[in-house]
């Protein structure tokens, strides 16, 4: 038996997809603020009427661009873990590089992602989206200590802000050992 695939939803999907990565440029380049339908339908090339349609209001399409961001991360710490794993390592230099790559070369998106999240403190309905972001990276790390293992994701957090705000964004080399520290047995 042959699986029908149909057309209409794949290409719907990829459309919403397309209007996650648009939503998420805007925000890079002018901020959650400058998020409106017609704002995105231009930078994804689509008529304002498709953004509309896939996602009915502006919230309805932060959501999906926080929820996609967090899949994204999920996706990157998964092989970053896998990484670690497969090399024996206690995975400071793996977080140094993918902090570095945060805040260098991916600057603009991590600036972008950061805005949404913090956007679920001013609106109640992105909290949930907000919270799978932390869900998800609790879940992929095996750990024994809650409080420790919530020390390390409040000091990766306060790197990225401070990196953030540097002038110059820190290289893996000079976040390796904070990194270490925060990872060391308590």
């Amino acid at each position: 038996m042959k699986l029908q695939v149909d057309g209409r939803k794949v290409r719907g999907e990829k459309r919403r997809a397309e209007i996650i990565a648009a939503t998420l440029r805007v925000i890079e380049r002018d901020g959650v603020a400058g998020v409106t339908h017609r704002t995105v339908a231009t930078e994804a090339g689509v008529p304002t009427t498709s953004t509309t349609y896939h996602f009915s209001s502006l919230d309805d399409l932060l959501i999906a661009t926080l929820i996609s961001c967090a899949r994204d991360m999920a996706t990157e710490v998964y092989w970053m873990i896998d990484r670690a794993r497969a090399r024996g390592s206690r995975g400071a230099d793996e977080v140094a590089g993918l902090l570095a790559e945060a805040l260098g070369p991916r600057r603009g998106r991590t600036m972008a992602e950061y805005e949404l999240y913090l956007l679920a403190a001013r609106k109640p309905e992105l909290r949930p989206a907000a919270r799978r972001w932390l869900d998800v990276l609790t879940s992929m790390v095996r750990h024994d200590d809650e409080v420790s293992f919530r020390v390390f994701l409040a000091g990766i957090d306060g790197l990225l802000i401070q990196g953030l705000i540097d002038d110059e964004p820190p290289s893996a080399d000079e976040l390796r050992p904070v990194v270490a520290y925060l990872l060391k047995p308590r």
